[in-house]
C-alpha cells in the first residue's frame, strides 16, 4: 500500500489555481491544502500519509466506509458491461432492479421511485411533482410551497428558495415565488445539552397553520422539511412535532415532503427517518448514502398514489416532463445495489440504534469542555455548538477543523458548530478516539 500511495502522491498538482472548489474557502485551502490521495474503511489517507479518522461519513455519505470491495467490484463489473443507457424511452435491467429493491425497503406505500443524479436534483424533483400532482388532480391552484427556516435542501433554484439558511440564499435575488417558511426548532434556552428528542417545542408545528391561516390552504402544494436538520447544525426535532405537522398536511391536503438526503439509509438507526420517528410523508428525497457516495446518484420515493395520478391520458404520451441524462445511469444502479447489498449483510440500516446510547453519552462527556454551549444527539449525528468569538463568527469552529485535520481527525463545521456523522461501521474504540481527540482540540483553540 505504501508503493501505490508514493505513486498517487506524485500525481498531485502542483497548480491548484483552476479548480473553483465548492462550499469552501477557496484561498485558505490552497495556501494550505488538505489532500486525499486513498481511503479504507474508517480512514483517510493524507498526502502526507497520515490516517485520518473518518468523523463525517465523507459528506454525510460514505455510510458503509470507504472502498467496500463489494461496491468496488460492481462497479468495476458494470463498466466492462454496460457503460451507459439512455434514460429516455428506453431502460436497462438494474435501474428496475433497484427501484424494486428500494421500494420494498421503504415504509408504507411509497412504492415508486424517481432516479436522479444527486440531493439538490431530488428536491428539485419532488418540488415539480408536488406541483404538477395537484394540477392533474384539478388543483392547479396549489403552487405555493412551505419550507422552514434553516433547512437545507440543496444548492438549485428550487431548494434555495425552501432553504432557509441565510447565507446560501442572500447573493441570488428573489428565487422562487410563492414560497414561505415555517420556524425553526432550534430553542436553546429551553433544550441546550437534550439527549436524543427535546421534550420542548412541538407547539411549533402549528406554525404551519399560521402559514394557512395566511396564504389559504388551496394554493399550498407541499411542506418540505428535514427530520432531522443536518447542514444547518444538527436540529433534532421536538417531541410530538413531526407526528403534528403529519395531521396537519393531512387535514388540508398539502403534500409533506421528507428530505432524507441525510437521514436516509441507517443514519437514525433504521433505514429512515420515517421510520425512526413513525411518520410517513407523501414523498421522500434521498440520495448520499443510496451509492455510500461513490457514484452521484439520488431517488426520490412517491406514494403510489401520486404515481398513479399521472398515468393517464394516451400511453404514447410522456405523463411528467421531467427527467435527467443519468437518471438511474447503469453504472450508478449497479452501485446502489451492491451498497444494499452490503447494507443489509452488515445489518448496517439498524446498527446505529445499537451504538446511539454510547455514542449519546460520549458526546455528552463534552459538555464540560471549553467554549461548548450545547450539545445535540440523535442516532449517529451529533452536534457540539460552540460560543462565536466576538465580531468573528465561524473563525472557532474552522480552527477546531483544521486542528482536527492536524491532528488525525475529519470533522465538519457549520457556523460555530462541529457536526459529526461517522461511517455505520465505527466500533466503541473509535468513537472514544473521536471524542477524545475533540476534547484535546477545544482545550487548545481560542
Amino acid at each position: 500500500m505504501t508503493e501505490n500511495r508514493k505513486e498517487i502522491n506524485n500525481q498531485i498538482p502542483n497548480d491548484l489555481s483552476s479548480f473553483w472548489m465548492p462550499f469552501s474557502a477557496n484561498r485558505q485551502f490552497k495556501k494550505s491544502p488538505r489532500m486525499f490521495v486513498a481511503a479504507k474503511d474508517m480512514h483517510y489517507i493524507s498526502a502526507d500519509g497520515r490516517l485520518i479518522l473518518d468523523g463525517t461519513a465523507g459528506l454525510w455519505c460514505v455510510n458503509a466506509g470507504h472502498c467496500r470491495p463489494k461496491i468496488t467490484k460492481a462497479i468495476q463489473q458494470q463498466a466492462q458491461e454496460l457503460d451507459y443507457a439512455p434514460a429516455f424511452q428506453m431502460g436497462h435491467p438494474k435501474a428496475f432492479q433497484l427501484a424494486n429493491k428500494l421500494a420494498d425497503l421503504a415504509p408504507a406505500d411509497l412504492n415508486n421511485v424517481f432516479f436522479t443524479n444527486s440531493g439538490s436534483e431530488s428536491v428539485e424533483t419532488a418540488l415539480k411533482i408536488a406541483l404538477a400532482y395537484h394540477r392533474v388532480r384539478g388543483e392547479g391552484s396549489r403552487f405555493r410551497l412551505i419550507g422552514r427556516e434553516r433547512g437545507y435542501h440543496g444548492v438549485n433554484f428550487g431548494g434555495t428558495s425552501v432553504g432557509g439558511i441565510m447565507p446560501n440564499r442572500k447573493m441570488f435575488g428573489t428565487l422562487l415565488t410563492g414560497v414561505d417558511h415555517i420556524a425553526h426548532t432550534h430553542l436553546p434556552q429551553k433544550n441546550a445539552f437534550s439527549k436524543g428528542q427535546p421534550e420542548y417545542g412541538a407547539h411549533l408545528a402549528d406554525e404551519l397553520e399560521r402559514i394557512i391561516a395566511l396564504h389559504d390552504a388551496s394554493t399550498i402544494a407541499a411542506l418540505i422539511i428535514e427530520p432531522v436538520a443536518g447542514s444547518t447544525g444538527v436540529l433534532i426535532p421536538p417531541k410530538n412535532y413531526l407526528q403534528r405537522l403529519r395531521e396537519i398536511c393531512t387535514k388540508h391536503g398539502i403534500l409533506l415532503i421528507f428530505d432524507e438526503v441525510i437521514t436516509g439509509f441507517g443514519r437514525l438507526g433504521a433505514p429512515f427517518a420515517a421510520d425512526y420517528f413513525d411518520v410517513i410523508p407523501d414523498i421522500m428525497i434521498t440520495a448520499k448514502g443510496l451509492t455510500n457516495g461513490v457514484i452521484p446518484m439520488g431517488a426520490v420515493f412517491v406514494k403510489s398514489e401520486i404515481y398513479n395520478a399521472f398515468m393517464r391520458g394516451d400511453e404514447h404520451l410522456i405523463e411528467f416532463m421531467h427527467g435527467y441524462t443519468y437518471s438511474g445511469n447503469p453504472m450508478a444502479a449497479a452501485t446502489a445495489l451492491a451498497t444494499l447489498e452490503t447494507y443489509k449483510e452488515e445489518g448496517l440500516l439498524t446498527r446505529a440504534a445499537d451504538l446511539a446510547d454510547y455514542w449519546q453519552e460520549a458526546l455528552h462527556s463534552l459538555k464540560d469542555a471549553p467554549f461548548v454551549i450545547d450539545i445535540r444527539n440523535i442516532g449517529l449525528i451529533g452536534a457540539i455548538e460552540l460560543e462565536p468569538i466576538k465580531n468573528m463568527p465561524t473563525k472557532r469552529a474552522f480552527s477546531a477543523f483544521i486542528k482536527a485535520y492536524e491532528n488525525g481527525l475529519l470533522i465538519r463545521t457549520t457556523g460555530d458548530i462541529i457536526a459529526l456523522s461517522p461511517p455505520l461501521i465505527i466500533e466503541k474504540n473509535q468513537i472514544d478516539e473521536i471524542v477524545d481527540g475533540l476534547r484535546k482540540i477545544l482545550h487548545e483553540v481560542e
